[in-house]
Order: structure tokens, then sequence, then C-alpha cells
């Protein structure tokens, strides 16, 4: 496996080095130093998650994004049309915009997705890693 597609919750926890809330399949794939991937998407969900108070973080956000993404190498994937497009075509998926656009981002980089997400590894239509 050359890169993985990290889900939102995925990208916190490796960042915050809480590996127990990992399954042992996704610690041995986040740590056999793959490529690792971001969604945008899950910039503004992080964003989010700190505007709404639900994380709190020692640091400025913007400075906790740059030193994550540069300290455990993560690329981020851009949302390219084609990406906004196949977030629309998830047919039997919930309607929640941020987890169909990782999905998608998944799908047409054709790479699979580290999520604990019940819904998302449900999916049929995804390759993913739990």
């Amino acid at each position: 496996m050359k890169d993985i597609l990290l889900d939102t919750h995925i990208w916190i926890w490796l960042t915050a080095e809480r590996y127990e809330n990992l399954s042992e399949k996704a610690y041995k794939v986040l740590k056999e130093g793959k490529r690792k991937w971001i969604s945008v998407i899950s910039i503004w969900e992080v964003s989010k998650l700190v505007e709404k108070k639900r994380i709190i973080l020692s640091i400025p956000l913007l400075d906790w994004i740059k030193r994550s993404l540069i300290e455990h190498e993560i690329s981020v994937a851009h949302l390219e049309p084609e990406i906004c497009v196949e977030s629309c075509s998830l047919e039997g998926f919930h309607q929640d915009p941020v987890d169909k656009l990782i999905m998608a981002t998944s799908r047409v980089l054709s790479i699979p997705l580290i999520s604990a997400d019940r819904s998302i590894q449900e999916f049929k239509g995804v390759n993913v890693i739990w």
C-alpha cells in the first residue's frame, strides 16, 4: 500500500499521539511510513471543531495544522472538480457533506481511507482500513 487517506479524527488522533484509539491494523498502516494524505475539508472540519470549542489546542490553530502536516509528512488533497462531483454520487450514504467529500477523495485518488466511522466502514463503495 503506497498512499493512505486519513479521516479527520484519525488525523487528530495521530497528531495528538492517541494511538490507543486506533485499531491494530490502522496503527500498523500509519506506522509503516507510507505517504499520508488528508482532504483539505479536514482542515476546515478541525477549524470548526476549534471554533465550537469541541477541541482545545495548546497553540494557535494554523500553527497546529502546519506543524502536524510537517511532523507527520501529510499531504493535502485539494477539492478538485472530480472530487466535488464524486461526492454527490455516493447513493445510500448519509448527508454529511464532509464525510462525502472525504470518501470521494479516497475514490478519486484510488487510495484507501483510514476511518473509525462505522457508517463509512459499512459503505461498500470505499476502500476503508480499520
